[in-house]
């Protein structure tokens, strides 16, 4: 790769190099660092190879390989148990990993998600009602489905549509359509603004993520008014603390969650900080200063050879292991040199 990218002078060392190398133990590295950080066309020979790499070794087959024939892992229906293995989670991992959308394996996944986990009222669920419903769920899967092939589907498009009025608040019997049934019960989604019952009826910044992560998936072309609405309420939630201190609100907790400061890969409901930088660097806020001190953090984690640890791991509970807790990560330096590109270009 001649191509060099021009890191504003922020980096420390340029890892790159490493990242590029073939991998066999984690190849969707190689995918995403040529797809995302050297936005290397679709049609370029190099990048379709390294995507077809992803699909020959490493963590993406395996998990497609304990996929029953029906489409579905573990256990028919909405397919949230058992953790980490169950349909929600390995197709949540496919898409992290890089899996190919043309695959036929995994298009039947995502078929039978969408024909099992959607509630009568549109929303992505763990259970056949409403009370299964979860911020953090409707943002991961459809940021996963998007990934995987399905931006166009209609039944992606209405879930959407769902978690977008659920976040900015609105048809709920609480506000502006009296007579028709709410989005929020005191389980699952319980209140706009990323309300969740698992944070005491609270915002949750976990969950809020999640959707914002979903959101940043829509083109800005394709973004109507109430999605722009629903961006708004989470950047502004998101700057209404010191990312750098991830102090929102912590339910039944005295102080933030320490998985805060943890960076890991694959990202299920859990978040850290890095996560925060890669959602408003993605809407346009790379370069705002209220990220300094969140920057920083990241920066001071780096190691003198440009490389990031993996502090948080679910290895042990998902179907494959993806790289050792403690050591310098592949995925973990992607996601940062992703979020600082962003920084130098918006201060260059």
């Amino acid at each position: 790769m001649s191509k060099e990218i021009d890191w504003g002078g922020i980096l420390g060392n340029d890892p790159t190099g490493w990242l590029l190398e073939e991998d066999r133990a984690n190849p969707g590295v190689r995918y995403m660092t040529l797809r995302d950080l050297y936005e290397l066309p679709q049609d370029n020979s190099e990048l379709a190879q390294a995507a077809q790499a992803v699909m020959k070794n490493g963590p993406v087959p395996v998990i497609l390989d304990t996929q029953d024939p029906e489409g579905f892992w573990v256990k028919e229906g909405p397919g949230y148990g058992p953790k980490y293995r169950s349909t929600v989670w390995s197709l949540i991992a496919l898409a992290q990993l890089g899996a190919s959308p043309d695959d036929p394996r995994v298009r039947r996944g995502c078929e039978y998600y969408l024909e099992h986990a959607i509630s009568k009222e549109g929303a992505f669920t763990t259970t056949a009602s409403l009370s299964g419903s979860a911020y953090c769920l409707a943002g991961n899967l459809i940021a996963a489905l998007i990934d995987l092939g399905l931006y166009s589907d209609a039944r992606l498009i209405a879930t959407l549509g769902w978690l977008v009025r659920a976040t900015i608040g609105q048809g709920s019997r609480q506000q502006d359509e009296p007579n028709t049934p709410p989005f929020y019960l005191k389980s699952g989604v319980s209140g706009p603004n990323f309300e969740c019952s698992a944070n005491d009826r609270l915002p949750c910044a976990w969950g809020g993520l999640k959707v914002m992560h979903a959101l940043t998936r829509i083109p800005e072309r394709d973004r109507t008014a109430q999605i722009n609405q629903a961006i708004k309420v989470g950047t502004d939630f998101f700057f209404s603390r010191d990312p750098a201190d991830a102090d929102y609100p912590m339910g039944w907790s005295e102080k933030p969650n320490r998985s805060w400061w943890k960076f890991g890969y694959p990202i299920f409901y859990i978040s850290d900080m890095l996560e925060i930088l890669e959602v408003l660097s993605a809407l346009g806020f790379a370069a705002d200063a209220r990220l300094d001190r969140a920057f920083q953090i990241l920066l001071d984690k780096q190691d003198d050879q440009g490389r990031w640890p993996l502090e948080y791991t679910y290895n042990g509970k998902t179907w494959v292991d993806v790289e050792e807790k403690g050591k310098p990560s592949k995925w973990v330096t992607l996601r940062a040199l992703r979020v600082i590109r962003a920084r130098a270009e918006a201060t260059n």
